[in-house]
């Protein structure tokens, strides 16, 4: 039974309906119908997780995402949280959160994961943590590569957001669940995740509609777009974090 989970995905596909939002997916037949996974998401939009989760539905299996812990305090976002029982991650105390992820992957869950860890600024893939692979590994689960491509045009970091009827299109895609051995390396494994959601991602873009005008800010620099480029992207990251920290130690 999951009372608060299945009230909040109607919730959102209502949300979603009212946008005018057009969903298009790709691989919901790769997502497994038992047993635990490590869903890999790219993150380009402050509701991935919510486009993240919408493969799943029709087999009625629950991804349970890894957030940060402020969201989990939150007087109105909190009880949501965790009633969907997600996973709190504590940036000071890491090994809580792998520890509860691998509980419930063994527990057969599909635990969702953004592996370049913060949004994209530049709608490009980051540099991918191991975490999500590591995470697979000990646990003996498979990855689920899960790109997303639209959802930075209704709200994103630094940009307008649209979350009235914008009718906008979005597209996901879910691949073939990519198995990591025991003994393999994790960091020639992580690339190996990230080269194959790349390819999707390429195939993603290329068939969406073309943008012009205002909407190239968010198309990649790459493709033509006045998105920032990846060092520019990376450089405002530093900024926001260099910020956060004297915040918290002034």
């Amino acid at each position: 039974m999951e009372p608060v989970y299945r009230p909040v995905i109607h919730a959102v596909k209502t949300l979603f309906f009212l946008q005018g939002t057009s969903i298009r997916i790709l691989g919901e037949e790769n997502v497994p119908r038992e047993g635990g996974a490590v869903m890999a998401i790219n993150h380009t939009s402050y509701l991935d997780f919510m486009y993240a989760g919408l493969p799943a539905w029709p087999h009625r299996r629950y991804v349970r995402f890894m957030a940060k812990k402020s969201v989990f305090s939150h007087q109105v976002s909190g009880p949501l949280m965790r009633g969907m029982h997600h996973i709190p991650v504590d940036r000071h105390k890491g090994g809580e959160a792998f520890a509860a992820a691998i509980r419930a992957l063994r527990a057969g869950e599909i635990v969702g994961v953004f592996p370049e860890a913060t949004m994209s600024r530049s709608f490009e893939l980051k540099e991918f943590k191991p975490g999500a692979v590591k995470m697979a590994q000990v646990a003996g689960v498979p990855v689920l590569p899960v790109t997303i491509w639209g959802g930075q045009r209704v709200w994103t970091k630094d940009l307008p957001k649209h979350m009235g009827r914008a009718n906008i299109p979005v597209s996901i895609t879910v691949g073939e669940p990519i198995e990591i051995g025991r003994r393999d390396d994790v960091a020639a494994a992580s690339a190996r995740v990230k080269a194959v959601m790349q390819a999707q991602l390429d195939a993603q873009q290329a068939e969406y509609p073309t943008l012009s005008g205002d909407d190239l800010r968010y198309v990649p620099a790459r493709l033509g777009g006045t998105a920032p480029t990846l060092e520019a992207a990376h450089a405002a990251d530093h900024h926001d974090m260099t910020r956060t920290r004297d915040k918290f130690t002034g």
